[in-house]
């Protein structure tokens, strides 16, 4: 049983073809400027493995359904495709950003399903419809195939109203749908249950804090499996300090800058999303550089690591509140499952909390889940690595069934 995971943005098709019966990746790929005078489409070939192949192709690619229809060719090849013919896979998975308050769960697609999507584009309008596409072209390509819209929100909609409200006047909720949403609802999703596995514990009796520490940066407090709060607002800008965004910070910004810099409402969003967090405090937001940068004595360098891990920290002990009893946090994404400095700093300072790190543990560098915690630590630690493309093609597995 062969799944295809598509994740479509705006210029771009991310995708892996997965076998479902020993979860293997088969092949995985991005398809990338879509629309401009020269497209790009890199495809892996069984990864991984002793046979990986990989190949390149650079030509224009007009629209989506042209770069599905090139993946379908390289998928097909008779000499290194991995697939005889489309009628092989046996379902589709989509990643969607923003399902609002429609889905609490992953969902087959359906024409009301795609309405929803549609109706939810003012809450995320650089995303949706760039998934939209996806889900067209596939749906065209792939008529008779069981296809699945999964949603980075669904997993966050069992927040309860006092988490998910925020302190305006009731009817923008009641009108707009404004409130909090959350999103890397599948990473989370997923490295909970890794971690409930390496418990020894069913899901639903697990309170976890799952850090995801990218460029883009969330945490979720877990309460007995549940998304009970989150970092990550209406938007991707809030909470965490993030690679180019800014997190949390005073919603009069926005009127200062106005008012003494002169600054439209379009280049302060700009600046919040692209220009602040790491970048905006020193220049850099590939951690490995700002790694480097401090060792050279850059104190900005110094000042933004000091920043970051310490709003990670602040929200760590949040949840910790929140959530009372602690069974576990879990680091994730690139820097959550990379920095052993990061994680260190976001932790410091725990140990009354009954949250102690061996750091000799935490050093070591692995691709495998794995707790880093000392024996006598009341709260493990783990590092377990996301799998968001095998996380969608679960949940697909799981509408199946259901």
């Amino acid at each position: 049983m062969k799944f295809f995971v598509i994740n479509s943005g705006s210029s771009s098709i991310k995708y892996q073809v997965i076998e479902m019966k020993t979860e293997t990746v088969l092949a995985t790929g991005l398809v990338e400027r879509i629309g401009e005078e020269t497209g790009r489409l890199k495809n892996t070939f069984l990864p991984g493995t002793a046979t990986q192949r990989e190949t390149v192709l650079e030509q224009p690619i007009e629209d989506h359904y042209n770069g599905m229809m090139l993946v379908i060719g390289l998928l097909t090849d008779k000499e290194h495709g991995v697939i005889a013919d489309a009628s092989e896979i046996s379902a589709i998975g989509h990643r969607v950003v923003h399902g609002g308050e429609d889905f609490r769960e992953s969902t087959r697609i359906t024409p009301k399903v795609i309405e929803a999507i549609q109706r939810n584009i003012p809450l995320a309008p650089l995303h949706n419809p760039a998934n939209l596409d996806g889900i067209r072209v596939a749906m065209e390509i792939f008529p008779a195939v069981f296809q699945v819209a999964v949603f980075d929100t669904a997993f966050h909609q069992t927040m309860p109203p006092h988490a998910f409200m925020y302190a305006l006047p009731y009817s923008l909720y009641e009108q707009d749908r404004v409130r909090r949403y959350g999103f890397h609802g599948t990473s989370h999703r997923f490295v909970a249950g890794e971690c409930a596995r390496l418990l020894g514990k069913p899901l639903p009796e697990c309170n976890l804090i799952t850090v995801h520490l990218g460029n883009g940066c969330s945490m979720t407090a877990i309460e007995n499996g549940c998304s009970v709060d989150t970092s990550l607002g209406m938007t991707p800008l809030e909470g965490l300090v993030m690679g180019t965004r800014s997190g949390d910070l005073d919603p009069a910004m926005h009127l200062f800058l106005k008012q003494n810099k002169g600054m439209e409402l379009e280049a302060i969003d700009v600046m919040l999303n692209k220009e602040s967090g790491l970048k905006g405090l020193c220049g850099m937001n590939d951690m490995r550089d700002i790694h480097q940068a401090v060792a050279d004595g850059n104190a900005r360098a110094a000042l933004a690591l000091d920043v970051q891990t310490y709003r990670n920290r602040k929200y760590i002990g949040a949840y910790m509140a929140v959530l009372g009893r602690v069974d576990a946090i879990v680091f994730t994404a690139g820097i959550g499952e990379n920095d052993d400095i990061v994680r260190a700093e976001s932790l410091k300072g725990m140990e009354v909390f009954g949250v102690r790190i061996d750091a000799e543990k935490n050093a070591q560098r692995s691709k495998e889940a794995r707790c880093i915690s000392t024996q006598d630590s009341s709260v493990q630690v783990f590092v377990i690595p996301t799998n968001e493309e095998l996380a969608i093609a679960r949940e697909v597995a799981n509408v199946i069934r259901g």
